[in-house]
């Protein structure tokens, strides 16, 4: 089983933690980088080989990673010159892919079974499968709705439920044909033109534990349930 890590954007939002680390290298629990805990995973569940796209401080990923051994995974590289976007260095290793693999962001925590997530994909015949998570909203403010300049609805403060990406995905090498390499490509972009030719993406819903590390608010969870957690995460690891 392959997995692609996604790990060459530059961090933005965590700043200052990424001023001289990318992303997925920022220390969880003072023990293990969150690309670290992501390949333990990945190995517990079976994963024998993972593709990197890196690219801001791709060096740094490159020398603390190296060929993946230590986890006992072949671990290679693909490295993005300009940025591509989710789906964009996906196009560039095509030769490097299996007819379906797993593709996920490098900085997220998780305990989604991600051997689950491509064996569904592999079962959906769906061209990419999404692993999606419930998320509620809590509006601050009463919502009215209005016509013709007339309030015709009114609710108090009210939440809404969404189900969200988690940034794993099941993979189709088939689902990229026609796309350039070199060329910008976004899920968004992928997803929309699946969705406008009526081959709709599977949805693999979780309930489980999931964290995306975008802002340092973020980061600051993650090392705050860590050692709590830490056994659900790196459970067989």
């Amino acid at each position: 089983m392959h997995a692609v890590i996604l790990a060459g954007g530059k961090g933005v939002r965590l700043r200052p933690y990424t001023t001289a680390l990318p992303k997925p290298l920022v220390p969880i629990g003072d023990q293990h980088a969150i690309l670290e805990i992501v390949l333990r995973q990945l190995a517990a569940a079976g994963f024998t080989r993972a593709t990197i796209a890196i690219g801001h401080l791709g060096e740094i990923i490159r020398a603390y990673v190296g060929d993946g051994s230590q986890w006992g995974m072949a671990v290679d590289y693909v490295t993005e010159e300009s940025p591509l976007g989710t789906m964009g260095p996906l196009v560039t290793m095509m030769d490097k892919l299996p007819e379906t693999f797993l593709v996920m962001n490098g900085d997220i925590l998780t305990d989604l079974d991600y051997a689950d997530v491509l064996g569904a994909h592999r079962a959906s015949d769906a061209p990419l499968t999404i692993a999606t998570y419930a998320r509620k909203v809590h509006i601050d403010f009463g919502v009215l709705t209005t016509t013709d300049g007339r309030v015709v609805a009114f609710t108090e403060k009210p939440s809404m439920d969404y189900r969200v990406s988690m940034g794993v995905y099941g993979l189709s090498r088939s689902t990229l044909e026609g796309y350039t390499p070199g060329l910008p490509l976004g899920f968004d972009e992928l997803v929309l033109d699946l969705l406008g030719r009526g081959d709709a993406p599977h949805a693999y819903e979780f309930d489980g534990y999931w964290l995306d590390i975008g802002r340092p608010d973020d980061y600051d969870q993650a090392n705050a349930e860590f050692t709590t957690r830490k056994s659900l995460l790196l459970k067989g690891a």
